[in-house]
């Protein structure tokens, strides 16, 4: 399962600056929304995914007025926009698959300019089922080593039911089946164990290889489309190389 967190190193050196334009805080507001309206509480100690978009929005310091009136416009407190989520299928640069997920109150306006990011970029949108059987949706924790001894947190890990673990640029990434990551999100935390994240994501099956040129292609498609005020993530199978992830976080 290698490389999820040296993407997410490059996500959280970018989160400053898009919280800048505004757009992260917007986004982590949706993702709070829906989580307390799907969740069906405000309350994150009963509500785990509410709880797991809560740790998000604090590690991004998404002030604590804008948390609360998320929280409230989910729980039908304050009038919110009818959200809902949806998932488009598409191409990038060398045939690498995306999996994009918004969240979204018109449908028409998201993928009317999904399909046009993706055109601009050298991509296309795919139909439905296109793509999806090249992921699984999957639980992955993140979890700093810093000095931690990467086989005893394995171990815990391993203990608390996760399906694989893997070291990676000195992050742990424990991988769990979606119905298990509260489970063992929960074992980690009751061993004190310190946790970066704790999300689910779209994990592809097997990594394409593509040159250079053709990564740094995928990856401009890429944060295009998170540019999109409807898109909360994309999910790709393309395997990047050191070299390019570190130009990309630069």
């Amino acid at each position: 399962m290698a490389g999820h967190s040296k993407w997410a190193n490059i996500k959280h050196r970018k989160a400053a600056a898009d919280a800048k334009k505004g757009k992260l805080f917007t986004k982590l507001a949706r993702e709070i929304e829906t989580a307390a309206r799907l969740g069906g509480s405000g309350d994150p100690t009963v509500n785990f995914m509410l709880r797991m978009a809560l740790e998000k929005a604090r590690q991004a310091n998404m002030p604590k007025e804008n948390i609360e009136r998320a929280i409230k416009r989910g729980t039908g407190e304050l009038q919110g926009e009818a959200l809902e989520e949806v998932w488009y299928e598409g191409y990038g640069p060398g045939g690498a698959a995306l999996m994009i997920k918004c969240l979204t109150d018109n449908r028409n306006r998201a993928v009317g300019e999904v399909r046009a990011t993706l055109r601009k970029h050298g991509g296309t949108l795919g139909e439905s089922g296109s793509v999806a059987w090249q992921f699984e949706e999957k639980g992955l924790i993140l979890i700093p080593l810093n000095g931690q001894d990467a086989e005893e947190l394995m171990l815990q890990a391993i203990d608390a039911g996760a399906e694989d673990v893997d070291e990676d640029n000195n992050y742990l990434e424990v991988v769990t089946a979606r119905a298990d990551l509260q489970k063992v999100r929960e074992a980690l935390d009751a061993q004190q164990v310190r946790i970066e994240s704790a999300e689910l994501k779209m994990i592809p099956k097997t990594y394409i290889e593509l040159d250079r040129e053709t990564q740094l292609a995928v990856a401009r498609l890429i944060e295009a489309l998170e540019e999109l005020d409807d898109v909360q993530a994309v999910f790709t199978n393309v395997q990047f190389s050191d070299d390019v992830l570190e130009q990309l976080a630069a």
